[in-house]
C-alpha cells in the first residue's frame, strides 16, 4: 500500500514537472515566433532580384518614391558584398589560427603558456563587441588614417577567434587516444599524425564550430561602426569604407525615408544565419564523432 502511494506521488511529480517544462518552453518560444513572424510578414514582399542586386537608394529618391506612392527603389547589394568580403577576409585568417591554437591547447593543456592562452581566450570570448570595435579602431583605423573593410575584417577576426579555438580544443579532447597512438606506431611524425589523422577525424565538429562562429559575428553592428563605417555605393576596395547588412539596418532605422527597407534587410540576415545554423547541425549529425 505504501509502495503504491509512493509510486503515485512520483508519477504525479513527474507529470507536474513535465507540464511545467512544456509551459516554460512555450513561453520561451513566444518572443522568438513573434519576432520571426513580424519580420517575415513585413519583409518577404521586399525580397526580390532588384533588392539583392541594387545599391541602397539615397534619402531623396526614397522620399520621391514615397510621395508618389511607389515602393522605395534600390536594395542592399552594397551591404551583402561588404558582409561577404569582410567575413571571407576574417575567416581566412581566423580558421587556421584558431584551429592550430585549439590543437595546441588540447595537446599541451598542462603547460603554463597554454593555461594563460586558455584564460585569455575565455576573456576575449566574453568581451563586448563594442569594446572590440574601439580597440580595432585604435589598432587599425588610426594607423591607416581611415575606415576600411580591412579594419572591419580585423574586428570580426578577433570575435571569431575564441569560438573557433574553443570548438577545436573541445573536439580534439574527445578524440580517442588510440588514433594518435596508431599513427605514431606506423612511423608518422607527431605533427603529421595531428594534421593527417586527428584533424580529419574531427573535421565535422570543427567545421560546425566555424560555421557557428561565422553566424555569431555576421549580425554584429557595433564593431563595424568603428571600423568599416559604411558606404552607400557598391565597393570592392577593401582599403575604403564599406557597408554591411547590419550597418544598413542601423542606417535605415535612422532615416525615416528608408525605414521600410529594414524588414527586407532583417529577413535576409535572419535567413542567412538560419541557413548557416541548419548547415552546421547537418554537418554535426553526419560527421558525429
Amino acid at each position: 500500500m505504501i509502495k503504491d502511494k509512493n509510486l503515485a506521488v512520483r508519477i504525479a511529480k513527474n507529470k507536474l514537472v513535465y507540464i511545467l517544462v512544456c509551459v516554460l518552453s512555450g513561453l520561451t518560444a513566444i518572443p522568438l515566433f513573434a519576432i520571426l513572424g513580424e519580420v517575415l510578414i513585413k519583409g518577404w514582399k521586399q525580397l526580390g532580384w532588384s533588392f539583392l542586386t541594387e545599391a541602397t537608394p539615397n534619402a531623396y529618391k526614397a522620399l520621391m518614391a514615397m510621395q508618389a506612392g511607389e515602393p522605395v527603389p534600390g536594395g542592399i547589394a552594397n551591404g551583402i558584398i561588404g558582409t561577404f568580403l569582410m567575413l571571407i577576409m576574417a575567416a581566412v585568417v581566423a580558421i587556421p589560427v584558431g584551429v592550430l591554437c585549439g590543437i595546441c591547447l588540447s595537446e599541451y593543456r598542462k603547460n603554463w603558456f597554454a593555461t594563460i592562452v586558455s584564460y585569455l581566450t575565455d576573456l576575449l570570448q566574453g568581451t563586448p563587441s563594442i569594446i572590440i570595435g574601439i580597440i580595432t579602431y585604435i589598432w587599425v583605423v588610426v594607423p591607416m588614417k581611415g575606415y576600411s573593410a580591412f579594419a572591419g575584417s580585423v574586428a570580426l577576426f578577433i570575435m571569431m577567434l575564441p569560438l573557433i579555438i574553443r570548438s577545436t580544443e573541445e573536439t580534439m579532447k574527445i578524440l580517442p587516444e588510440t588514433l594518435k597512438e596508431a599513427g605514431l606506431a606506423l612511423g608518422g611524425s607527431y605533427w603529421r599524425v595531428m594534421i593527417q589523422v586527428m584533424l580529419p577525424s574531427a573535421f565535422g565538429s570543427i567545421f560546425t564550430g566555424i560555421l557557428l562562429a561565422i553566424s555569431r559575428v555576421v549580425g554584429e553592428t557595433a564593431p563595424l561602426m568603428f571600423t568599416a563605417l559604411g558606404a552607400a555605393a557598391i565597393s570592392w576596395n577593401v582599403a575604403r569604407p564599406m557597408s554591411a547588412v547590419p550597418l544598413l539596418i542601423w542606417e535605415f532605422f535612422n532615416d525615416p525615408n528608408l525605414q521600410n527597407l529594414i524588414w527586407g534587410a532583417s529577413l535576409f540576415l535572419l535567413v542567412f544565419v538560419l541557413c548557416l545554423n541548419l548547415l552546421a547541425k547537418r554537418i554535426a549529425k553526419k560527421w558525429k564523432i
